[in-house]
């Protein structure tokens, strides 16, 4: 049995470490994609988890999968091809650790995955599928994913869903929305930014969660505020938990998939449906996942950035 599989990017982020007098910076090269970092922290305490997505037959597709072995994510479902390169991401950071992308994926691998190549037994030994929007920006990925994601639906699977907006990946704006608004229809659990709420309605976190819910069927929402921690709601409670504090930031790179992946991973351990949960139980997920994000940004990267679980526990204490 698989807890979770997701269905999504797998690259390369080259971050900034250092710069020399005249701006130019130094690189170093993590392993990362929002599903795949989504993962990293769900199998770093001991969920089952496997990656569809598509990769190179180069060198760093050779060490990403090598990566998702050694996190423990489950790679039958990664496909590698001789005709695309494997997706590059690079990360410029200011000095409180906040991230500017650019992409060389033009196109890359990822946006390449069709759904004929899709491992679907993956899906069907799955408790829950995961998605982002990353794989809706292009096709043939954006019908692989819809596909997908009506494939997991008229399964019984959880759906979960991270609208991920990263604005130079998308040809126009109006097409961001459409699919982030489409991905928001399909999900039972959703983990989304204050700014991309801002993004798509206008509204702070508190109006929007509640529109959310209201809008588009969503039985569970937790809206990231940075450093400011986490609004959560469902239908029985709501509430702010705050983020950590007195930590050193070096590298917010996959903060929110590691929120994201951590936060799902409590949710599976209470074993109950999302919409049922009450306020306490929710304030405990919505804690551990703000911990274990807060860690993960003191540290370069997003697959290696994933704290051990005794560190986050202790770090609640």
């Amino acid at each position: 049995m698989i807890d979770v599989t997701a269905l999504g990017e797998l690259l390369i982020d080259f971050t900034m470490v250092s710069a020399d007098g005249e701006g130019y910076p130094t690189m170093a090269a993590h392993p990362g994609g929002a599903p795949a970092n989504f993962l990293a922290a769900l199998a770093k305490y001991g969920k089952r988890t496997a990656l569809l997505g598509k990769v190179g037959t180069d060198t760093f597709g050779r060490l990403l999968k090598g990566t998702l072995e050694g996190a423990g994510i489950e790679t039958r479902g990664l496909v590698a091809a001789d005709d695309v390169f494997t997706t590059l991401a690079f990360v410029t950071l200011d000095a409180s650790g906040d991230r500017e992308f650019s992409f060389s994926r033009k196109p890359g691998a990822d946006t390449c995955i069709r759904f004929e190549e899709l491992d679907l037994s993956l899906i069907d030994e799955a408790r829950a599928f995961h998605f982002g929007t990353l794989s809706l920006t292009d096709e043939p990925a954006r019908s692989t994913t819809q596909q997908a994601v009506a494939y997991a639906k008229a399964h019984g699977k959880l759906i979960t869903f991270d609208p991920n907006l990263r604005k130079p990946l998308w040809k126009d704006l109006d097409t961001a929305k459409e699919q982030m608004i489409w991905g928001l229809r399909q999900a039972d659990v959703v983990k989304i930014s204050d700014e991309e709420v801002e993004f798509l309605f206008g509204l702070n976190p508190q109006d929007g969660a509640a529109h959310i819910l209201k809008e588009f069927g969503v039985k569970l929402l937790f809206v990231t505020c940075g450093p400011d921690g986490c609004f959560f709601k469902n239908a029985r409670a709501s509430g702010q938990v705050p983020g950590m504090s007195g930590i050193k930031t070096v590298d917010t790179t996959g903060a929110g998939d590691i929120f994201g992946g951590s936060a799902v991973y409590r949710l599976l351990e209470t074993g109950k449906a999302p919409e049922t949960l009450e306020e306490k139980a929710l304030r405990e997920i919505v804690s551990f996942a703000c911990t274990a994000a807060g860690l993960s940004t003191t540290k370069h990267g997003g697959i290696q950035s994933v704290p051990e679980l005794d560190d986050v526990i202790r770090s609640m204490r």
